[in-house]
């Protein structure tokens, strides 16, 4: 089958900017192989440059510029951008482009996917009502469910009440050519002013600077812990990498607590791997997760992690093991966690192995993109009863049942 008559997958999301969900679609895009799938995005509101990552050929990214509030005339823009594309799936994600399947029923022979990545900012928890009739309401039109980790995928299950039958979880990769472990400090990164004093300990993070990623707490938690260990002041250095509208609250937030020559905040940046090289900690102290993108990202790199007891992080955390973690928004516990990790360079060192280890053994992208190429050719009978097709491709009962 040449390239031109490969099945088109079409990509519906909120908008396409820096972020974990987007970072995986562009990993999938990317790595599909030639001539097996085409891709095309379609982006309810727009797209950044974080389009510019797609090196797939041929993948266009159309924008609908969608308005704040209900937009009706959306979803005629959407419609006929549909018909026009004729895909042979149709892959939302997340809460903010669920709706879009209610299309379902004018898009005849369409297979339609819905992936969960992460609850919403206002449902961290999944309680909204509101939300969860929307989605009860939705599995009349999905034919199959994706969810990151297994957290989502049994609330979809107890909650929503989505079939097993209609349930994958698949989790995301990351790219062990990309992500490694340093091979000594790596602080020629960091601005001349920004290097501590040695021996030093830079502690950090990697995320959008958003309500739900929480990093306030990082420099609240390094305030309580500079009160009774003062001297870590010349050691320690803070690096908060991302951007978003909580820039200038962080800054500020750094300023009053007297930590503004401790922190660096370099904004988006394209040399993540580099900048996790330069890290002796890293953190995550987020209100909720789906599979953090750079969490696992920081385990390839060799670092320990303290993350946030919620949502996958306790899929890829072992407490005790490769990093500890903590209640969310529990600034002391995670100041307790953080002076363990900064007085023992051995438990950093064992945390950091024992992470590298689990992620090399689990966690890779073209495990998790076969993974995702496989639901798409089961809802289009790509893959052929025992028997009739290679050995070991079994078509999956109930694809079809959209029963609730």
């Amino acid at each position: 089958m040449t390239s031109a008559q490969a099945p088109l997958v079409v990509h519906v999301i909120y908008a396409l900017g820096t972020g974990g969900l987007e970072n995986g679609l562009v990993n999938i895009i990317n790595r599909t192989p030639a001539g097996r799938y085409r891709h095309a995005i379609i982006c309810l509101t727009e797209a950044h440059e974080f389009a510019g990552r797609i090196t797939a050929p041929g993948v266009q990214v159309y924008e609908l510029h969608k308005r704040e509030g209900q937009d009706w005339g959306m979803y005629w823009r959407l419609w006929r951008l549909l018909r026009s594309l004729r895909p042979a799936v149709l892959h939302t994600r997340n809460l903010a482009a669920l709706d879009v399947h209610v299309l379902g029923p004018l898009l005849p022979g369409v297979k339609q996917v819905h992936g969960e990545h992460g609850r919403d900012i206002y449902d961290l928890d999944g309680s909204n009502w509101k939300y969860r009739h929307l989605r009860r309401v939705m599995r009349l039109f999905v034919d199959r469910y994706i969810a990151v980790s297994c957290d989502l995928a049994n609330w979809l299950s107890s909650s929503i009440g989505v079939k097993p039958a209609r349930l994958q979880q698949i989790y995301n990769g990351v790219d062990h050519q990309k992500f490694t472990p340093s091979a000594g400090q790596c602080h020629e990164v960091l601005p001349e002013a920004m290097r501590p004093r040695e021996p030093a300990v830079i502690i950090g993070t990697v995320g959008r600077l958003v309500e739900v990623k929480d990093q306030a707490l990082i420099l609240r938690a390094v305030k309580r812990l500079l009160e009774h260990s003062p001297d870590w002041r010349d050691r320690l250095r803070i690096v908060i990498v991302g951007d978003g509208p909580l820039r200038a609250s962080l800054e500020s937030t750094a300023e009053s607590l007297g930590l503004a020559d401790m922190l660096w905040m370099p904004g988006d940046r394209d040399d993540v791997p580099a900048l996790l090289q330069a890290m002796d900690v890293f953190v995550l102290p987020s209100l909720g997760e789906g599979i953090s993108n750079t969490l696992l990202e920081a385990m390839a790199a060799g670092l320990p992690v303290l993350a946030t007891d919620v949502g996958g992080n306790p899929e890829l955390v072992t407490d005790g093991e490769n990093g500890r973690l903590f209640p969310v928004a529990d600034e002391a516990a995670f100041c307790t966690a953080l002076q363990e990790l900064l007085d023992d360079s051995t438990l950093r060192e064992t945390m950091g192995h024992n992470g590298l280890r689990r992620v090399r053994e689990r966690f890779d992208w073209n495990r998790t993109v076969a993974d995702y190429l496989r639901v798409y050719d089961e809802l289009l009978g790509r893959i052929e009863q025992p028997g009739q097709g290679q050995p070991g491709q079994v078509a999956m009962p109930g694809a079809d049942d959209k029963g609730v």
